[in-house]
């Protein structure tokens, strides 16, 4: 008599079953992979394959219970992408690429695509000029608000900021949030620049290394009266984003970015006069 081969996977397991605690460490991987990329199937796939071995696309179609069509979509999607692998033998078996090189597959293919989409950017924008403006009868700035959530849009505004700024750039905020700044790479941009800058800072002695190649007469420390939920950068006295929820905030950041006249202007008041009142950083 056949040897029944038929195996219940991580996926079907119950909360009174002895695997369901894998069940959600697999849920979680699931979930990081989406990040790299992978829709919620093709990570449900490659972790399967990563941890039952090589399978024919009956057998995970099988196993995930998944519709036979969408299988062979999805083994062909992992293939393309270099993080599963076909046999030449029949049946075709499949298998996945560890983890740690799989990622490291996913990473550096998004890389290139960024660095592809960077080389195409001045071929777009030559053509973009090319095009007249048909609506030009308002030349006054309208004035704008964009809500930014999470760690990636923030980066992103605060990166356009920081490539762009031709006057002066103003930035005040607490310890953690220099600290964010500082590994975030932000801080590199005013280490050779020619453009004005001043921080205020609530760094204490223990993070001021993160200033040790600015100008120190461009920074100064903040009364420990003032609050550790200040945050704002402004930009040439037009621009500004503010911190709704800072890095001391154990939630998702939130900021705001805006080029409102009035706005602006307002917390550069604040600005200098908190600026007036600090202590230069020592040396």
């Amino acid at each position: 008599m056949a040897k029944n081969t038929t195996q219940t996977s991580v996926f079907d397991s119950t909360p009174d079953s002895q695997m369901y605690e894998y069940k959600l460490s697999v849920e979680k991987v699931q979930t990081e992979l989406l990040q790299y990329g992978l829709t919620s199937n093709q990570s449900k796939v490659f972790i399967y394959l990563g941890k039952y071995g090589a399978k024919t696309a009956p057998e995970v179609c099988k196993a995930l219970k998944l519709p036979r069509t969408e299988t062979y979509h999805l083994l062909s999607a992992l293939q393309n992408k270099g993080i599963v692998s076909a046999t030449f033998q029949h049946p075709i078996q499949f298998t996945a690429l560890p983890l740690d090189k799989a990622i490291w597959i996913l990473v550096n293919s998004e890389k290139e695509r960024v660095k592809s989409l960077e080389q195409m950017e001045k071929g777009l924008s030559e053509l973009w000029d090319n095009i007249p403006a048909f609506d030009s009868i308002h030349d006054e700035v309208e004035e704008k608000f964009q809500m930014l959530q999470g760690a990636n849009q923030i980066h992103s505004k605060i990166t356009e900021m920081t490539d762009s700024y031709n006057d002066e750039f103003l930035i005040l905020g607490s310890e953690k949030d220099y600290l964010k700044l500082y590994h975030g790479d932000f801080l590199e941009s005013f280490i050779k620049s020619k453009q004005s800058f001043r921080l205020l800072s609530a760094c204490s002695d223990k993070t001021t290394y993160i200033f040790d190649d600015l100008e120190r007469k461009n920074i100064k420390k903040l009364s420990k009266d003032i609050e550790n939920h200040l945050c704002f950068i402004l930009k040439d006295n037009g621009e500004m984003l503010f911190f709704t929820k800072n890095a001391n905030s154990s939630e998702e950041l939130f900021a705001m970015w805006t080029n409102s006249k009035s706005m602006v202007y307002s917390m550069k008041l604040l600005f200098e006069s908190l600026w007036t009142n600090s202590k230069n950083i020592h040396l």
